[in-house]
């Protein structure tokens, strides 16, 4: 069994960024909270943590209150991101175990709390996996969200010449198997993907690196001081009227190039009626379909601009109608488009 139990954030200000994923994301407030980091009496007086969640998607926020926090010593190396995702496992000594056989650094080991039993391991870069296997059969009961989402995927961007390795040790360490793999290039630059997969197929993870010094992946590792996740895809089940209401919320989006619908029902079938394709474009959704797989199966997908501050986090929205799976190409090559084309705002190019 491999889940994502949490994602956790170090962030400058907790409060203001759960207050952003409440009114932003239609998030809620999670109080008392079986972390674990909350059986760390410690966290209590250098560091400030919220928790908010939708559907099954819990964040973690972290801020620092005292210069001691591991947060503050985070943030003096990297801009604000995702600082550990938590993996939850059947059996945590068995993971541990197998993990540190195959070379991963244990950074905290096994401890057992009020709610679960837990141990945290290095990844690549500063990024960290807790592997945390629960005494309780779910998290805290709550009303539902607006559009609840689930976590479809998390992207990891590595530098050149690290993908191969990244791949080989996610493999090993926790079983994921390869699947789509994506060469990316455009007049400007490029990149190389490897899509892994989780043996239950509940977690995936796309670890991307630059094939060329100009690549929106090398942007990422210079601003962030190396690997780090680069998104968050979190899957609703109606996204033209999520990014409505996220777009009324003052979210920012990236624009879909110019012409891409003209083009787009000139490359698809596309089983949409003129209204439901108006309502799509205007919300500047990206379509893409499937080989060999019924008309219907349509990935619907849309990309933030970077949230913080940095050039680097961004969340994507995206939709799968008749269990539409893997990562459009089409699609894929479309984001990389429109990224170039914030580089061009910001003048990396010059």
């Amino acid at each position: 069994m491999l889940e994502i139990d949490h994602v956790h954030f170090y962030v400058e200000d907790a409060q203001k960024w759960r207050n952003w994923f409440i009114k932003c994301l239609g998030f809620q407030k999670v109080v008392n909270s079986c972390f674990p980091i909350f059986g760390n009496q410690e966290n209590s007086f250098h560091t400030c943590t919220e928790v908010v969640k939708n559907g099954n998607v819990y964040f973690l926020l972290s801020s620092p209150l005292l210069s001691t926090s591991p947060v503050a010593e985070f943030l003096r190396h990297h801009p604000p991101g995702v600082a550990d995702i938590a993996f939850a496992v059947k059996d945590v000594e068995g993971a541990t175990i197998k993990a540190e056989l195959h070379g991963a650094k244990i950074l905290q080991p096994i401890k057992e709390g009020v709610f679960c039993k837990y141990s945290k391991i290095a990844s690549w870069g500063k990024l960290t996996h807790s592997l945390i296997e629960r005494t309780v059969e779910n998290h805290q009961v709550f009303g539902s969200c607006q559009n609840d989402f689930t976590i479809d995927h998390i992207v990891l961007n590595v530098p050149v010449g690290e993908l191969k390795p990244a791949v080989n040790w996610y493999s090993s360490v926790f079983d994921f198997q390869p699947q789509q793999s994506f060469n990316i290039h455009t007049d400007r630059s490029g990149l190389h993907s490897q899509v892994l997969i989780s043996e239950n197929g509940n977690v995936q993870l796309p670890i991307n690196e630059p094939s060329s010094p100009s690549s929106q992946i090398q942007e990422f590792l210079d601003v962030n001081s190396g690997a780090g996740i680069q998104h968050i895809a979190l899957r609703t089940t109606n996204i033209v009227e999520a990014i409505s209401r996220f777009r009324s919320a003052d979210v920012s989006f990236l624009s879909a190039p110019q012409g891409y619908y003209t083009q787009l029902q000139q490359r698809l079938q596309l089983p949409l009626s003129p209204s439901e394709l108006q309502a799509i474009s205007q919300q500047e959704i990206l379509i893409d379909s499937q080989k060999d797989a019924p008309l219907e199966a349509l990935l619907l997908q849309i990309f933030t601009k970077p949230i913080f501050d940095k050039p680097t986090f961004f969340f994507e929205f995206i939709e799968r109608r008749f269990h539409a799976a893997g990562f459009g190409e089409g699609n894929f090559k479309t984001l990389f488009t429109a990224m170039e084309n914030e580089q061009v705002k910001r003048g990396f190019f010059s």
